[in-house]
């Protein structure tokens, strides 16, 4: 028995060892600092904003897709007041035009999405966005949805950037959540998968996964081998670049999976000289040119196609199966938020994970569809204002010489839940407090200035019914927020 617990807990220290033992803090280099008033701007109808930010590009070492040592690149972003403890929080982006294209490079063409990790930070968050492995200063060619790589440039950017805060009087609480849109919406479950299957002293405090392909083996491989046309086909040949970079065991030479009239195209935007965009448009071309229409599965050779069809061992089977996400059930409170109309990512990725989270017993987890009519370029904002409300209802900013010391508001009550059309909001301080209600895609539907009470009623009568959310914001900037029921 001694012999089995002393040889689990080599395993254990050996499969953390890539994560923790192999980072490093290489340097982090102020891009830019932005105001409240800056900040404000980037989500303008979430007027929420407790502090203005300052970006940094931040690198560190980390394993490449081979295992070997390599230096990663990514964003953080800290709001600029050192008085408080803040709460780490890891957003994963979503796929990226080309190895550039990612949140370090904020500021530059494709850095765009590095403006959420600011707009975070603003909310009294320290944010942190991984450019991935193969991306921004990683080399090679990116992992895409590759759960091991992901996880672990995530984790070890965590750690860089704790690193980066004790030496620069930037204090941190012990709180920790992840979200990310998209590939990020696969991007942050792997992170969080790992935290809680490879654990450390670091817990997750809550988890938000939006519109993220969970189900490869399963919703997305069926939809590349159905006979149905799909505008995006240059995911195909995205993911399988990624998970040969790690694996090497689908192809030697792009000929050997690809039909020759595709291979042109996808070796230019493997070597960087094309976009993903680009290829995406010149697949679209090609195959309604060739076959009639976009179905993405023939731009494989039809040998290939027809052994992932019918061998369920094949190389690029095993893969999908070994990078699925839902097989495994969160400790943590978790949200997963999908739109039924999302035509690049099938919202039954979000039903697998829901079903076979809860089969596994996860113990707080709602599943929920933010926009029935919505694609996927239409579902970020709602399902990214779902998630802050979420995050907001745990986060905790404490005083920086005092850990008892937290901004909090005294306890909120808001009640009837469902609610009518009569909202009572009690226990306020009655100093200036400002009471806002949200929808669910972030837009402000009211705003109340309380001088005087420390029961405030609220009248929602004339408000279609509903999901909405109730901040309760003091002067200094501290939050409470509740969601509501209107019938």
């Amino acid at each position: 028995m001694k012999s089995n617990v002393f040889s689990l807990t080599i395993f254990c220290l050996l499969i953390q060892m890539p994560f923790l033992k192999s980072q490093d803090l290489v340097s982090a280099t102020l891009i830019r600092s932005y105001t409240v008033q800056e900040v404000s701007q980037i989500f303008a109808s979430l007027p929420l904003i407790r502090f203005g930010a300052k970006a940094y590009k931040v690198r560190y070492t980390s394993p490449d897709a081979k295992g070997k040592k390599d230096t990663l690149s990514g964003l953080m972003a800290v709001p600029d007041n050192l008085n408080w403890q803040f709460p780490r929080a890891v957003y994963q982006h979503g796929t990226s035009d080309c190895k550039t294209c990612v949140p370090s490079r904020l500021g530059q063409s494709g850095g765009d999405e590095g403006q959420i990790g600011v707009f975070i930070s603003g909310l009294g968050f320290v944010a942190m966005l991984p450019d991935y492995v193969g991306m921004g200063d990683g080399r090679g060619f990116q992992t895409y949805v590759h759960e091991k790589t992901i996880a672990s440039a995530g984790r070890n950017m965590v750690s860089a950037c704790e690193k980066w805060a004790a030496s620069n009087n930037l204090k941190l609480n012990d709180q920790l959540f992840i979200t990310g849109y998209s590939q990020g919406g696969y991007g942050s479950m792997a992170l969080h998968k790992n935290y809680e299957e490879v654990p450390s002293s670091q817990k997750v405090t809550a988890a938000a996964h939006l519109s993220g392909p969970y189900s490869l083996s399963g919703v997305m491989r069926d939809l590349i081998l159905s006979d149905k046309a799909y505008n995006y086909p240059a995911y195909i040949p995205n993911t399988i670049l990624g998970f040969n970079e790690a694996h090497g065991s689908l192809y030697k030479e792009l000929s050997d999976i690809f039909k020759p009239e595709y291979v042109s195209e996808i070796k230019k935007y493997y070597d960087g000289t094309s976009t993903l965009s680009t290829l995406n448009l010149k697949l679209i071309q090609l195959l309604t040119t060739n076959t009639g229409a976009s179905v993405g599965g023939r731009i494989l050779k039809d040998s290939v196609l027809n052994l992932i069809k019918t061998n369920p061992n094949h190389p690029a089977n095993t893969i999908l199966r070994e990078n699925d996400l839902f097989r495994w059930a969160p400790k943590t409170p978790t949200r997963i938020f999908y739109c039924m109309a999302d035509d690049q990512v099938p919202f039954q990725n979000s039903i697998i994970a829901r079903d076979s989270m809860t089969s596994r017993g996860a113990a707080d987890l709602l599943v929920t569809d933010v926009g029935s009519t919505l694609n996927h370029g239409g579902c970020i904002n709602p399902a990214l204002a779902q998630t802050l409300f979420f995050f907001l209802g745990f986060q905790r900013v404490i005083s920086g010489t005092d850990n008892n010391e937290s901004i909090k508001l005294k306890t909120v009550k808001v009640f009837p839940n469902p609610v009518m059309e009569t909202l009572y909001v009690t226990g306020l301080n009655a100093k200036g407090e400002s009471i806002y209600i949200f929808d669910t895609e972030g837009k402000t539907i009211s705003a109340i200035k309380n001088n005087k009470s420390i029961d405030v009623e609220v009248d929602l009568s004339s408000l279609h019914s509903g999901v909405y959310y109730i901040v309760v914001q003091s002067t200094d900037g501290q939050m409470e927020t509740h969601s509501v029921v209107k019938l």
